[in-house]
């Protein structure tokens, strides 16, 4: 394949990482390829770091604007048919960008290859990682629903396919991918899977809007499914599956809210039966003993009792401590 594809980095104030996430851009394998960086507004040494790389890579510098309009600003900029976003503080193993645009040849009509990323994560004693699940089933509305789709860096874009679906939102302070990949299917582009894991996904600090406010991707996540269901409800599309899908992951964020708005998470679950009558909850989320008290009881006494075992398990550990 001769399609050219451009590696795009925003970068905000990240002097410890920049260096090697340009140096994984440059170091792959994949001889069509430019490498474009966008300083937005930081007020480390990134700058100076970025142009240490002189004309290996093109670069702009602007006032901080937050991520999507970064992101937005290096799609203008590229050239490539293909996109890959990187974000500064993540990685690209060498091959990554060669063994996905050579699945193009078996499916030319695709419009974002996603392949699963490995997740990094740092604490002040030990680093280490986990590879993302496997992309299963191969429906992507239901990888969606289970917000299973790769994070931005594990995914090939191409450029039309989001420039037909309007760009990255500006105003999405979290999740963004999964907003766009939403928009993406409701625009009829195809989404192809490659199971081979080629990016790697840093997680190391807690000032991201993700980590900073843990709630707020919950509300936009339910959001996310919000917009889904109606749509698919809108075109017929909506079957059991997808619903079963939908309801599971809805009933997780209910789990998690829950601890600091009960009112919130119940009329979650409520309108969770509504919608599906026959829904029971599975997986983790909901181990045997939490299944059954939620069965016969309801999803209020499950929490309770969870929350009772949750706090005997602390003390237990506090006076063997």
């Amino acid at each position: 394949m001769n399609q050219t594809v451009s590696i795009l980095i925003p970068c905000y104030n990240a002097e410890r990482w920049i260096a090697q996430a340009i140096q994984s851009a440059l170091d792959q394998t994949y001889p069509n390829k430019e490498v474009i960086v966008m300083n937005d507004g930081s007020s480390d040494r990134s700058l100076e770091i970025i142009k240490s790389f002189s004309n290996q890579i093109c670069w702009e510098s602007q006032p901080n604007l937050g991520g999507n309009a970064t992101r937005n600003r290096l799609l203008e900029l590229s050239t490539g048919e293909w996109l890959q976003y990187l974000d500064a503080d993540d990685y690209l193993l060498p091959e990554k960008i060669e063994k996905q645009i050579n699945l193009l040849s078996q499916n030319p009509k695709t419009d974002v290859i996603c392949s699963p990323a490995i997740a990094e994560y740092h604490d002040e004693e030990k680093i280490w990682t986990e590879p993302s699940p496997q992309l299963h089933p191969r429906d992507p509305w239901i990888l969606l629903a289970r917000w299973r789709l790769p994070q931005t860096g594990g995914s090939l874009w191409r450029k039309q396919a989001i420039v037909d679906a309007g760009g990255w939102k500006v105003d999405q302070p979290c999740c963004q991918e999964h907003e766009l990949y939403l928009r993406l299917l409701m625009a009829g582009k195809q989404l192809n899977f490659y199971d081979h894991s080629g990016a790697v996904y840093r997680l190391w600090s807690h000032s991201t809007v993700s980590r900073k406010n843990k709630y707020e991707p919950l509300y936009r996540r339910l959001e996310v499914k919000d917009r889904l269901e109606q749509y698919l409800e809108t075109i017929g599309e909506l079957n059991q599956a997808r619903q079963d899908a939908i309801s599971q992951s809805r009933f997780e964020c209910a789990r998690i809210i829950y601890g600091f708005n009960k009112e919130l998470a119940s009329s979650i679950v409520a309108r969770i039966h509504q919608r599906n009558l026959h829904f029971q909850p599975k997986g983790t989320a909901a181990p045997m003993l939490y299944y059954l008290i939620y069965r016969f009881f309801g999803f209020k006494v499950a929490e309770r009792i969870a929350a009772i075992k949750r706090n005997l398990t602390l003390k237990r550990q506090f006076y063997t401590c």
